[in-house]
């Protein structure tokens, strides 16, 4: 098997950054093989942001309002991660579109993950709560995770993992949430584990 370089991660987070966390905390333990070179978050005072203080991890608040415009943030966004050395950016509650500049220089390689099995329950204005909303009106027996290439649409790129949960005829749309959310943690380690080991090839 054919074992990739070291994994350079960087993180775009708005809120808990709940899959960053555990990332981080594989990386400490040896569980993955990769660097976190930077976390970039458009709240400076979010959960996320206060863990990678905490961690003594190169971090910067980069939103609209710091860099004066939507434009402005991305090629801020995309130099920052360049300028990290990041090869792979990962959305861990990323609130905000990927802008053009930042899709351009990591083509490909920019993973983000969704809470339900696309291509179901997908696309613009399906985010938390709304998506386990969508599926408990939809009668599905089945939720998971779905971890995904960013593109320019909403929730449209190549699937790369994809973990199924089952549901209880009982379930609510907050039982699923909770299902859901419990999983995707694990989920992107063990993706990133597998793109680390050779083992999954991101799409061209």
């Amino acid at each position: 098997m054919i074992v990739n370089p070291q994994l350079k991660l960087g993180f775009l987070v708005s809120h808990s950054g709940s899959s960053m966390r555990a990332i981080v905390a594989a990386i400490r333990t040896g569980d993955l093989d990769a660097q976190a070179r930077l976390i970039v978050g458009n709240n400076a005072d979010c959960p996320a942001m206060d863990f990678a203080r905490a961690e003594g991890l190169a971090c910067r608040h980069i939103s609209a309002t710091t860099e004066g415009g939507a434009g402005a943030a991305d090629r801020a966004i995309a130099d920052a991660m360049q300028a990290a050395g990041v090869e792979l950016i990962v959305l861990s509650g990323y609130m905000r579109p990927i802008g053009p500049e930042t899709l351009a220089r990591y083509k490909g390689r920019i993973l983000n993950i969704h809470p339900s099995l696309l291509p179901r329950h997908g696309g613009k204005g399906l985010y938390g709560r709304r998506v386990h909303e969508t599926v408990l009106a939809a009668g599905d027996a089945t939720s998971g995770a779905t971890i995904h290439v960013v593109d320019d649409r909403y929730d449209t790129g190549p699937i790369v993992a994809q973990h199924e949960v089952a549901l209880a005829p009982s379930d609510n749309a907050s039982d699923i949430e909770r299902k859901v959310v419990a999983i995707e943690p694990d989920l992107f380690v063990r993706t990133l584990k597998r793109i680390a080991q050779g083992e999954l090839r991101l799409p061209d």
